[in-house]
């Protein structure tokens, strides 16, 4: 294969996957490691691909508005754990869950550990937790990995997504407001209302912040929700517009709870 034909199949298979191996484009162009590490040198010094440890990616990765889930996951730790165990309480072993991706739905794999059921999930740190921890079945939808946000998204309504159903889907938001449970982006909101579709109850774990955070796409509104999880630090005046929602309100206190947790550690 030429160089112009090589630099051609290498900047296509970058475009169509978020990240490829050097072992993948030896392959990809029946070239020697090293012809092929000199196109990646050669096209990252050109601009038109990223150089990576171990392969190449491409300049304009899929983004999604809102803030990197490693960010995300230290913020308010103990409130978000309080809330995920407070979800997993409400699990049967066998009995089929939805968990949408995000910083405090992952929290819930840490409880899940010991328990048995079919779990299926967009977020990629909690397959890779379970696949590695727990004996639950893991089911992934297809899509791309968004990488700042650890999250699995198609537009496409092919993904598998319509094939799991549940009793129950656990969701995170980035904020609570009258309206509903509001988002970010739009990409975000097409592929959760998906997974909403497949659930006969919504469980919202959301720390007592995200009722004083503001975004401006609503994913449901609050008659979709049949419970939302929260820590003591949730006031009255929220706790009443959940309540006067006819949502049911569990709240937890997270002072407890990190007391339970280091006599059990």
């Amino acid at each position: 294969m030429h160089e112009k034909e090589r630099h051609s199949a290498i900047l296509q298979a970058v475009k169509d996957r978020p990240v490829v191996t050097i072992e993948e484009l030896v392959s990809l162009t029946e070239s020697s490691e090293a012809t092929v590490r000199r196109d990646i040198v050669a096209l990252h010094a050109q601009n038109r691909l990223r150089r990576v440890r171990g392969g190449a990616e491409a300049i304009n990765q899929p983004h999604l508005a809102g803030t990197p889930f490693t960010v995300n996951a230290m913020k308010n730790i103990a409130a978000k754990r309080a809330v995920a165990k407070a979800a997993v309480e409400l699990c049967q072993d066998g009995e089929p869950i939805i968990i949408n991706g995000g910083t405090t739905t992952y929290q819930m794999v840490h409880y899940l550990t010991h328990r048995i059921m079919p779990v299926f999930t967009n977020s990629f740190p909690i397959a890779e937790y379970l696949l590695k921890h727990s004996k639950n079945v893991v089911t992934l939808p297809g899509g791309t990995i968004y990488r700042e946000q650890n999250i699995i998204l198609s537009p496409f309504e092919n993904d598998m997504t319509q094939n799991f159903s549940a009793k129950r889907m656990f969701t995170s938001t980035q904020a609570i407001s009258p309206f509903g449970i509001m988002e970010s982006d739009p990409l975000l909101i097409l592929a959760e209302q998906k997974l909403l579709s497949q659930a006969e109850e919504l469980i919202v774990l959301a720390d007592s912040s995200k009722f004083k955070t503001h975004s401006s796409l609503v994913l449901c509104k609050l008659s979709r929700i049949s419970m939302i999880i929260t820590d003591s630090g949730i006031d009255e005046r929220e706790a009443a517009i959940v309540r006067d929602a006819g949502i049911e309100l569990k709240i937890v206190d997270v002072a407890i709870d990190q007391k339970e947790s280091s006599l059990s550690a």
